[in-house]
């Protein structure tokens, strides 16, 4: 082992890469490492794998990312360049404490800084909008609980009956369905605070009612057709709904209703938003949403903050009249 590690300070920066993604592999989620595997694949190999471990450069690491940002076409995003640069700096890092390198050139390349995109404004109204034209649709629940806990993606789709209690007032998050090549497949939480009970409003039992009612149905039509895995939300079968598939339907979903143009995780966003106007405390909903701290919550929601602000004002106010 030592031998060939010592043997790949003469390789290519394409011969380290396999092998560093070969051990990243065994260390990272699945869905992580394919991650990995195809910014690697897709944009270092080609203009960087054919230079030598001890030759890599940083400046051929920051000519790299001004190429593809303004020579690829179509341009990559600055926020695919900075998880390039995050992956490359893993993968080097390692290199140094390999002792293949004495220090990493990526630490000396400076990636671009992407601008965190203002979440989609979904208000009350255009809420009430995007149910109505969900009803009877196959997205009808998974709107409806996106909605209503404020869950991600993987979140509701990998929810179970047997993650709910008997009266649908609790949801369990207690797995996500993600996407991975060829068939998604199930984490668990990443953190701690993902790991959570989310109480549900009873707004939610009615559209759970005629899922379990609906999957009756179908269960009895299909009968060895039906693949029993307890989902709350299926793909016709019993077997879950891809990920990849629920996100390329709701595009489609939106322009036939009409609708504007919004993400299927921008109803997260709504949720936490009209929580928030709503007057629950910053604590609660960052729990709903399951994120590792309220800081998080309070720094992606902080448009919703000054009209707080006013209120906190004019309460203290009733306190102390003048």
């Amino acid at each position: 082992m030592a031998q060939a590690l010592g043997e790949m300070g003469s390789a290519s920066v394409a011969d380290y890469l396999g092998r560093w993604l070969s051990h990243a592999r065994t260390r990272v989620r699945p869905r992580t490492y394919q991650g990995y595997e195809g910014l690697i694949r897709l944009y270092a190999i080609p203009s960087l794998g054919g230079i030598g471990m001890r030759d890599l450069h940083a400046l051929d690491l920051q000519s790299l990312y001004a190429a593809l940002m303004s020579e690829r076409v179509p341009p990559i995003s600055a926020g695919t360049v900075l998880n390039l640069h995050l992956v490359l700096t893993q993968a080097f890092g390692q290199a140094v404490r390999w002792q293949i390198v004495d220090r990493s050139p990526v630490a000396g390349a400076q990636p671009p800084r992407p601008r965190r995109p203002e979440p989609a404004v979904i208000d009350a109204d255009l809420a009430a909008r995007i149910l109505e034209a969900a009803r009877g649709h196959a997205l009808e629940l998974p709107v409806a609980i996106a909605l209503a806990t404020g869950m991600r993606r993987g979140e509701i789709l990998g929810l179970r009956w047997s993650d709910l209690d008997a009266g649908f007032t609790v949801a369990h998050v207690r797995r996500s369905l993600q996407s991975l090549d060829p068939d998604p497949v199930y984490e668990d939480p990443k953190t701690r605070r993902s790991r959570r009970a989310v109480a549900l409003p009873g707004f939610l039992r009615p559209y759970l009612d005629r899922q379990r009612a609906g999957q009756g149905v179908r269960k009895e039509r299909l009968g060895s057709g039906w693949h029993e895995q307890d989902l709350v939300i299926d793909a016709g079968d019993g077997h879950p709904m891809n990920p990849v598939n629920l996100s390329s339907a709701w595009p489609r979903f939106l322009q036939q209703k009409g609708l504007p143009r919004v993400r299927f995780h921008d109803l997260r966003h709504a949720h936490a938003t009209l929580m928030l106007l709503q007057g629950v405390h910053p604590k609660v909903v960052s729990e709903r949403l399951g994120h590792s701290s309220i800081g998080i919550t309070l720094d992606t929601y902080s448009h919703v903050l000054p009209g707080m602000q006013e209120e906190a004002a004019e309460a203290f106010d009733a306190l102390f009249p003048t």
